[in-house]
């Protein structure tokens, strides 16, 4: 089979799971099949055959592999956003066609060569920065469970964060292309660009009260480094001052402090934001504090979880109210957990290892620096993310407030994460046309 009649054939078998899941979910809710339930799926279906015939088109030799898998964790998460409230599935799918919009233009605008995008690498590192700081513009942004990340536009709320990632990748994958040969040498003076990128770092922690944010953006600026001059005192160095800069906003900025105080005793006596409220209070006067009730829901999965649409996540009160705070966003994987079980959870996170494999895989295989490092600096940010979300919700590491990609609920999230498709799909059509 061709590389992209093998990427039809396992979007037909993600097709098949996703008409599986809705109905699984409206069976539990209603006791029947609605074909209204698998109009979701039927749309999702014909979206993702949309895409295969773009890609088809324009990057025939990319990776079979990673189109499909990114339909599947968009399918779990749909569904399990229906699960939680169908008109917030319905407003995810329109993102979701918003998204594969931008994936398609972003195919054909660059198919002839994406490397062209190395020419405006200075345009991409302004563009970064300018998109960080621009929710602390007065009127434009707004704050959410503490953090000020959201912009605020004309009933359009998004998160600039997600795209300043990208082009964040897209300036380094240049800059080092570039720099490399010099600051592979290691000497002092060449550690100015990391103390440079280490401040603004600690200074969008500061200013936006978001850790995760943060250790994204550090942790694929060290990881990129590390890739240009293969020198590991460069990653040692990082992680030095990021412990060093953690270790000072922990104590002195009070949003940070409390997520660290949470994550160290979930069960405190001490007052913490409570996010249901907007304000502080007790733990146990703030119901379904998020961490303790995310951990109670991944515990009542077992292992093979209570079944789609079967798991527990509102109070039996009338009305009633949600146990974890911010589910289908910040906790769906927590939602995940407990009606897939720990056997379920695990094989969705095995998907996401799988896409970061093929993403790695073809930053190995393509020749250029600048494509080797946009491929490996775009699959590094997917997979730091995704154990940034995860490991907060696990306790592995405080918790953040960053989305887990294309399973949450949030419009940015989705558009950020199928640039990121577009960009791994360009590299290893290039990578394979010239093996």
């Amino acid at each position: 089979m061709t590389a992209r009649n093998r990427e039809l054939a396992y979007l037909v078998a993600v097709s098949g799971l996703t008409v599986v899941g809705f109905a699984s979910v409206y069976i539990a809710r209603r006791a029947l099949i609605s074909w209204g339930s698998m109009g979701y799926a039927g749309f999702f279906i014909a979206l993702y055959l949309t895409a295969h015939l773009i890609a088809r088109r324009t990057v025939p030799n990319a990776d079979p592999y990673l189109l499909p898998m990114a339909g599947f964790l968009t399918a779990i998460g749909l569904t399990e956003i229906y699960r939680l409230g169908p008109s917030d599935a319905f407003k995810q799918g329109l993102w979701i066609v918003v998204g594969l919009a931008l994936f398609a233009a972003a195919l054909i605008g660059l198919r002839r060569d994406y490397r062209v995008l190395e020419s405006y690498k200075y345009l991409f590192g302004l563009g970064a920065i300018a998109l960080l700081f621009l929710p602390r513009l007065p009127g434009l942004g707004t704050t959410v469970n503490g953090a000020r990340l959201w912009v605020h536009v004309g009933g359009l709320q998004f998160q600039p964060g997600e795209l300043a990632k990208i082009s964040l990748v897209v300036f380094l994958a240049a800059y080092l292309r570039e720099k490399r040969e010099v600051l592979a040498q290691g000497r002092l003076k060449d550690l100015g660009p990391l103390i440079v990128i280490w401040g603004g770092t600690m200074l969008v922690l500061v200013a936006t009260n978001d850790m995760g944010s943060g250790i994204l953006y550090f942790g694929i600026f060290v990881a990129m480094l590390y890739i240009a001059t293969a020198r590991f005192s460069y990653v040692a160095a990082g992680v030095g001052l990021f412990i060093i800069g953690g270790f000072f906003a922990a104590r002195e900025v009070g949003h940070i402090h409390e997520r660290v105080t949470v994550w160290l005793h979930p069960w405190t006596a001490h007052k913490v934001f409570c996010p249901l409220t907007g304000g502080y209070a007790l733990r146990q006067d703030c119901q379904g504090y998020q961490i303790v009730k995310s951990l109670y829901s991944i515990a009542n999965g077992g292992w093979l979880g209570t079944g789609l649409g079967k798991g527990t996540f509102t109070t039996a009160t009338i009305p009633p109210h949600p146990l974890i705070p911010y589910v289908k966003t910040d906790f769906i994987f927590s939602a995940l957990a407990q009606e897939l079980g720990l056997i379920g959870a695990s094989a969705l996170l095995l998907v996401f290892m799988l896409f970061v494999a093929r993403g790695m895989k073809t930053a190995l295989q393509v020749d250029d620096g600048f494509s080797k490092l946009l491929a490996a600096g775009l699959t590094f940010g997917f997979a730091l993310q995704t154990f940034i979300i995860v490991g907060g919700i696990e306790r592995i590491i405080p918790l953040t407030g960053i989305t887990l990609p294309f399973v949450s609920y949030g419009g940015s999230s989705v558009v950020a994460n199928f640039l990121v498709l577009a960009g791994l799909l360009l590299v290893s059509d290039r990578a394979n046309s010239h093996a």
